[in-house]
């Protein structure tokens, strides 16, 4: 007996019934990142990160001593994988967490406000900068929260918590009129 199973976002039902166009505040859920997560060895943090940063069309994202989370929202997670691989493991080891993780996208005119009620780090541009991430806890979830953009963030949770996640922080959108989408 063969089983189909279906290719289904965790997040999917959630979004069901939200407006279809963007607001000005807005929180996009990602389909299909590319996360892996990536540890160093001992004694060469700097010339690991260095490595990372290099590999084209990737965020690398704090999330420890020697240890960072490379995301991509556009390759696919063979080709972070290719590149990942070129490094040498003498100096690192990567695991996949693309189907473990879940990336949300917030932006808005709003959106240090709106995380404000959801994480207990201060997100004023000049103590967290743009490029600049954080492992914390958003929504009491454990979280890596980074800065993209001037006003927009992007949050990487475990997909078991993802639905709680969401409906928190569509909860605490809900005055500054935040919508959610599926990114494009």
């Amino acid at each position: 007996m063969s089983v189909a199973f279906q290719n289904r976002h965790v997040l999917e039902d959630h979004i069901s019934g939200f407006e279809a166009a963007a607001n000005p505040n807005h929180l996009a859920v990602v389909r299909r990142p590319a996360i892996f997560s990536v540890l160093g060895r001992a004694g060469d943090q700097d010339g690991v990160l260095a490595s990372l940063k290099a590999i084209k069309v990737v965020s690398v994202r704090d999330v420890g001593p020697r240890e960072w989370l490379v995301v991509s929202g556009t390759l696919g997670a063979d080709s972070v994988a290719r590149d990942l691989f070129a490094l040498d493991p003498a100096r690192l080891s990567f695991f996949e967490q693309s189907d473990g993780r879940v990336l949300l996208r917030i932006s808005g005119p709003n959106v240090r406000r709106i995380l404000a009620k959801c994480v207990a780090v201060d997100l004023h541009p000049q103590v967290f900068a743009e490029g600049r991430s954080a492992s914390m806890l958003c929504c009491h979830v454990a979280a890596n929260v980074a800065r993209t953009g001037p006003d927009r963030f992007e949050i990487i949770v475990p997909r078991s918590y993802a639905g709680h996640v969401f409906e928190e922080v569509m909860e605490m959108g809900r005055e500054f009129a935040l919508t959610a989408g599926f990114a494009d």
